[in-house]
């Protein structure tokens, strides 16, 4: 067998040596990712015990099978206890995945792999629970600091169980994969001496199988949801048992291990917990601001305290001090409310908003103990003044999301997490800063994920994207036996996110009904009335989803996507289309071999189990450019038709946004976001973080002021999503033939009023010479005459014949474009580095009479040719007519030194060549099938 193990370690080293010091400018904001480690406590003195090839961590880890123990917890957590027959181990990290790293199994994100038939990667149901059952240990030394205070553990997650030794005593035992462990270690710790800490973590027991609950499918793969449904007894991640999105066959250990940091820190004899801060706005009016503070403090001695809390808020000018008593023990919430403390009425609060809808801007609050004029204990959190609502409201009684008393459309995504928990900080930063550049303004924790880390609902906070959240049950699976352990990994999150200016709602369920879930509603009551709840996705206001699979665009354009009726109206949970990945992504998830001819045994596995059809229907959209005669062919065209279809489905929505248009619509969220493994279905980006040209055409779909083309009615819109009016501005809609000879030019003035739609501004008049292929562009210009946005469509003259057929001018009729002649660009590029990153800018400029089709600039390794992940580009995949020029900004980490980097710049009919140290070389033409035309088109 080829090697194919490419270790985890190995594929993601690249994440790990990348700094957090990243650059985000976005609408002229600069953001930069913290350089502390998120959701801890800043001010605190702080030890991670993860690993440093994790998370910066002091731990040296090491694991081994039960089964293979000499000892127990005992002897095994002794600081010197022998471990020569112990395999490294990477924490955080499921067994599965450090088994991978050290070679012990395959890599199950390569070809078939992971699939059961071929038993190369042994399955829990199969071997039993005892299989992947092991023990981590690390030793570590406390800081002299530590002296005299008490000493806390915090582990943020494990799965399923665990039983925690430190130094011989046996502190803490867990269950559950969403609550954290804080527990007191003082009497277990040494400080000046070696600690070891061993942790048995053990799989659900019994396990679930992935095997399909029923023979009679709902649809294409869709039987093996959540394999025989017994996952859901666990408060875990459901997922795991396998899913018609992803491996329909699961993750073998059902990702058990210790998935997210340890650390260690101290305090004086009482402790600060979960602060909370809760605004009350008197909408409409938002010139004052009612604040309430709690935080949980936590006497951890045998005698009473008293002492002082003290909270601050510099931006706002709040300074509060309140004396406090506790008893031996004792554990209570303190509140600070207005009505005691006039402080807490902010007057001229700035206001948190979604990115087009305000600033994002984040008060700082300090809280700290005082004991006898000491600080016994401080830690800092951010919050933002604004209040999201939702109702039902609507002609339709779909429900409506606000934003400080205003209508928010939902351009939303369903949140996938990583398959087998392989996260890092630089992961998540790189998915959130793609997401924001999307577009995407609103994003559904999807119930058989996870609960995202502090690290995301930070970025989140930063970035202005907001967060549904939705808890660990869905239809397709048991409910939660252990009701209370349910419950208290529930109420444990509810602490953990709640304080978040980016959280906006919750649910309990994806997909049952309100009298068919755990209840929760209580918990929410108790600890957070400042947000929304429903009991499930699909109730209350938020229809069914699909489509998930490949359509013609017409269809989304008629709304006959689904063979389940209407879909564009109301608030959609579930809509959405795949794209096919780029050719170095797709050559990273098998061999050669089976990339083409399409080995459909492979392509279908990596596709959900053929979910969605990337071997047939999308296969068959793709040909009606052309057969293909390569898989970089068939790449190229994938990203076209892919292209089209995430522009058309984002359009739909806005034209059908509230009231504006023929529909009432609240928001889409799209199905889905990302993908949790390398998948051949891919999204905006793949799972190595290499965007695809849906990035790139979502992004233009979301322009805060955009034009676009409705190619049912043949009309141009304007959608506006900011806050602001823009008057004396002006449209300009043209449609050039393939020869780049103009058809039809017009310009209208346009009053473009703030955050709302302009219904059919212009109907298009299509002539009747127009070329087999041709092509559309859309201007807006400001009164000045100053370009603001535009958007580039290609078009067939193929009518669209009836509803629902696999015809018209989105779909088919696109052969002729594989005569474009082949275009030289012209290029000038310049390197800069800042704060930590390397930027390259690019002007490309077509000096030819042709059409520079697809645009395609990527950053590479110089000497291996592999692309440089995450790099980040402002655009990509542009189309350039004659004459035109555009310059678009490269960003990737300074710690790769440009000599080693090369820029390609590639396209559809482009002449492809690379940069490497000044020197421009020409590149043999890959792409896509050799042009009918094959002389070059010269500039004048």
């Amino acid at each position: 067998m080829k090697k194919s193990t490419k270790s985890w370690r190995l594929q993601c080293c690249g994440y790990v040596a990348l700094a957090l010091t990243w650059l985000l400018c976005l609408s002229g904001k600069v953001f930069a990712a913290p350089e502390t480690a998120y959701g801890s406590y800043p001010q605190r003195d702080v030890v991670t015990l993860g690993s440093a090839a994790a998370n910066a961590g002091i731990g040296r880890w090491q694991m081994l099978p039960v089964d293979k123990a000499q000892a127990g917890g005992d002897r095994i957590s002794q600081a010197g206890f022998t471990t020569r027959s112990w395999s490294n181990a990477i924490v955080p990290g499921t067994v599965l995945t450090n088994l991978v790293a050290n070679g012990v199994y395959p890599e199950p994100y390569y070809g078939l792999n992971n699939a059961h038939e071929r038993n190369l990667i042994p399955d829990i149901s199969q071997v039993g629970p005892k299989f992947y059952t092991y023990w981590f240990r690390t030793e570590f030394a406390a800081p002299t600091s530590f002296r005299g205070r008490r000493v806390w553990m915090q582990f943020d997650g494990i799965n399923y169980q665990a039983d925690i030794w430190l130094n011989g005593q046996l502190v803490r035992s867990m269950t559950g994969m969403f609550q954290r462990g804080i527990f007191d270690v003082t009497d277990a710790i040494k400080i000046g001496q070696p600690n070891a800490l061993a942790v048995l973590v053990k799989p659900i027991d019994p396990p679930n199988g992935f095997r399909a609950k029923s023979d009679k499918p709902r649809a294409a793969g869709e039987n093996r949801n959540g394999g025989d449904g017994i996952i859901g007894r666990y408060t875990t991640m459901l997922m795991t048992a396998g899913w018609d999105f992803t491996f329909p066959d699961g993750i073998r250990d059902r990702n058990t291990g210790i998935w997210r940091n340890i650390s260690l820190f101290a305090t004086g004899p009482v402790a600060l917990r979960d602060p909370f801060v809760k605004s009350a706005l008197p909408l409409p009016d938002t010139s004052t601001s009612r604040e309430t503070i709690s935080v949980e403090v936590v006497n951890s001695t045998d005698q009473a305290q008293q002492g002082t809390l003290s909270a601050t808020v510099k931006q706002a000018g709040i300074s509060i001090r309140k004396n406090v008593s506790l008893q031996p023990g004792e554990k209570r919430v303190v509140t600070l409310t207005p009505e005691e403390y006039g402080a807490l009425i902010v007057k001229k609060p700035r206001l948190w908003g979604p990115f087009n809808k305000g600033e994002q801007y984040l008060y700082n609050l300090t809280l700290q103990f005082d004991v006898n004029g000491k600080s016994s204990d401080r830690l800092s959190t951010r919050f933002g003044i604004r209040e999201v609502r939702s109702d039902q409201n609507t002609p339709d009684k779909s429900r409506i999301f606000y934003i400080n008393g205003k209508r928010l459309f939902l351009h939303g995504s369903n949140w996938i997490p990583e398959a087998m928990c392989r996260n890092s900080p630089e992961r998540t930063y790189a998915e959130l800063r793609y997401t924001r550049q999307a577009g995407v303004n609103f994003l559904r924790f999807w119930a058989g994920g996870v609960t995202e880390s502090d690290q995301f609902f930070d970025l989140c906070d930063e970035l202005g994207i907001l967060v549904l959240t939705e808890f660990w049950q869905s239809g397709d699976t048991n409910l939660p036996v252990d009701r209370d352990l349910y419950r208290a990994n529930v109420e444990d999150t509810v602490k953990r996110i709640r304080n978040h200016a980016s959280l906006a709602y919750y649910v309990s369920a994806n997909e049952r009904s309100a009298n068919s879930i755990v209840p929760i509603k209580d918990i929410l009551d108790r600890l957070d009335d400042t947000h929304g709840w429903q009991a499930g996705s699909e109730i209350d206001g938020i229809h069914d989803g699909s489509p998930y699979v490949s359509v013609n665009p017409m269809f989304y354009y008629e709304d006959t996507a689904s063979a389940r009726g209407s879909r564009i109206n109301g608030l959609c949970p579930e809509y959405g289309a795949p794209i096919l990945p780029t050719i170095d992504c797709l050559r990273e998830m098998m061999d050669e071999k089976d990339l083409w001819p399409i080995n459909t045994t492979v392509w279908d596995y990596l596709d959900g189990g053929g979910f969605h059809k990337m071997t047939t229907d999308y296969r068959k959209a793709v040909e009606q450019y052309g057969p293909s005669a390569t898989i970089e062919d068939f790449s190229w065209k994938s990203q076209m038709f892919g292209a089209l279809a995430y522009r058309a489905i984002w359009e739909v929505w806005n034209y059908n946004r509230f009231d504006y248009g023929d529909r009432f619509s609240t928001g889409l969220l799209f199905w889905y976001h990302n993908s949790p493994n390398p998948q051949v279905c891919g999204r905006l980006w793949d799972w190595s973080l290499e965007p695809t040209a849906a990035l790139y055409f979502s992004q233009t779909a979301h322009q805060p002021l955009h034009a676009q083309f409705d190619f049912l009615k043949n009309t141009v819109s304007v959608n506006n999503e900011m806050v602001q009016a823009f008057p004396g501005y002006k449209l300009t809609a043209r449609i050039l033939n393939q020869d780049m000879s103009e058809a039809y030019c017009k310009t209208v003035s346009i009053d473009v009023p703030a955050d709302r739609l302009m219904k059919d501004v212009i109907t298009v008049s299509l002539p009747l010479n127009l070329s087999p292929v041709h092509f559309i562009r859309l201007d807006i210009a400001d009164r000045d005459g100053k370009p603001v946005s535009q958007n580039f469509y290609w078009r067939s003259n193929k009518e669209y014949t009836k509803k629902r057929t696999l015809t018209g001018p989105q779909y088919e009729g696109f052969e002729d474009i594989n005569k474009l002649p082949v275009v030289d660009l012209q290029t000038k590029v310049t390197q800069s580095s800042r704060k930590s990153r390397n930027f390259y800018k690019v002007t490309v400029t077509n000096p030819s009479k042709s059409l520079a089709f697809m645009v395609w600039i990527r950053l590479q390794e110089a000497i291996s040719g592999k692309p440089i992940r995450p790099a980040f580009y402002d655009d990509n995949f542009i189309s350039l007519l004659p004459g035109e020029s555009r310059t678009i900004e490269v960003e990737y980490s300074g710690a790769i030194p440009a000599d080693l980097t090369k820029l390609v710049i590639d396209g559809w009919n482009v002449a492809p060549k690379e940069l490497h140290k000044g020197q421009w070389k020409t590149l043999p033409r890959k792409g896509n099938s050799a042009p009918v035309v094959t002389q070059t088109a010269t500039g004048n």
